[in-house]
C-alpha cells in the first residue's frame, strides 16, 4: 500500500512483557505468523496476515515496563511538524521525533483527554500492507470521557472534517479524511471503571466474530463487549492475557441500517 494521506491511521503496535506468549495468542485468534525481530531495533518483530504487514510486537526497554496497550499511529508527511502542533494545541510529545533507520520517523504522544498515540512519518515502511482483510487492521476508536477536549484537538492537528452520529443514546463522532471516515470517537460512560484512562481501541478483521471470541478466551482473553451485530459488521471487545485491549469485526456479517449524521 501507497503512503497514507496525513491523519490516516497507518500502523499498529505493542509492548509485550511476554513476546512469545503474545504471538502465541495473536497467531491463534487473528492468524498471525511472525517475522525474524530485530535485535537492532529493541527486538521489534511485525506481524503478517496472509504474508502482509500488519502490526508488530515488542518487548518493553528496561525501565518501560507497564500494561499491555496497542499503539496507533496516525500518518504525518513531517513528524517533526506534527509534534510542534500537538504541543500548540495541548497534547504531550511522550517521545520526540526519532528516525528508525531508513523504515521512517516516528513520534508518541497524548492527547488533551490522555488517549496515547502515534505519529509516523513513512520512508522505506510504508505501514499496514493491507487493512480490511482477515487478520488485519480495519477501524479504531477513541475512548475519551472528555470528547470535547479529544475532537478540537484531533481535528487541529490532523486535516479531518467531522460529522455526528445523531443518536441520543451515544456520544460518537467520525472523522474524515477527503471521502474516507478514518476514525470514530466515543464518550466513555460510567460502564468503564474509573480507573480505566482514555484509549484508542483498535480493531483487527476476522473471518468469524464468535469464533475469534471463542479462541481468544480459550486462551486467556476476557470479553468486554459482545459479539454483537450492527450496520458495520459483526464485533467483540477482547482483553488478551496481557491486559492489551484490542476489538475483533467480521465486517461482511452486517444488520441493521446504517446511522444518520450530520456535520460539525
Amino acid at each position: 500500500m501507497a503512503v497514507q494521506p496525513e491523519g490516516t491511521p497507518c500502523w499498529a503496535d505493542a509492548m509485550f512483557s511476554d513476546v512469545e506468549g503474545a504471538k502465541r495468542f495473536y497467531s491463534d485468534v487473528l492468524g498471525w505468523t511472525f517475522g525474524e525481530s530485530s535485535s537492532e531495533y529493541g527486538n521489534y518483530t511485525q506481524a503478517y496476515a496472509d504474508g502482509k504487514a500488519v502490526a508488530a510486537v515488542v518487548p518493553p526497554m528496561p525501565g518501560q515496563e507497564g500494561p499491555s496497550q496497542w499503539c496507533l499511529y496516525f500518518a504525518s508527511p513531517d513528524a517533526a511538524a506534527t509534534a510542534r502542533k500537538i504541543r500548540e494545541n495541548g497534547g504531550e510529545v511522550l517521545m520526540e521525533p526519532m528516525q528508525v533507520g531508513d523504515f521512517g520517523t516516528m513520534c508518541l504522544a497524548r492527547e488533551p483527554s490522555g488517549a496515547v498515540f502515534g505519529v509516523w512519518q513513512a520512508g522505506a515502511h510504508e505501514g499496514f500492507e493491507a487493512v480490511a482483510t482477515p487478520g488485519a487492521y480495519c477501524w479504531a476508536e477513541v475512548f475519551t470521557r472528555e470528547p470535547e477536549k479529544a475532537d478540537t484537538f484531533l481535528s487541529a492537528v490532523f486535516p479531518y472534517r467531522m460529522k455526528q452520529i445523531e443518536d441520543q443514546a451515544v456520544d460518537f463522532r467520525m472523522f474524515d479524511i477527503g471521502e474516507n471516515t478514518v476514525l470514530g470517537r466515543m464518550r466513555m460512560t460510567d460502564d468503564f471503571p474509573p480507573e480505566v484512562p482514555s484509549y484508542i481501541n483498535v480493531y483487527f478483521t476476522v473471518d468469524d466474530c464468535d469464533e475469534a471470541v471463542a479462541r481468544a478466551t480459550k486462551l486467556g482473553g476476557v470479553l468486554r463487549f459482545g459479539p454483537m451485530s450492527s450496520p458495520f459488521g459483526r464485533f467483540a471487545a477482547l482483553s488478551d492475557p496481557q491486559g492489551a485491549n484490542f476489538s475483533v469485526i467480521d465486517i461482511t456479517t452486517t444488520e441493521g441500517e446504517m446511522p444518520k449524521t450530520k456535520d460539525v
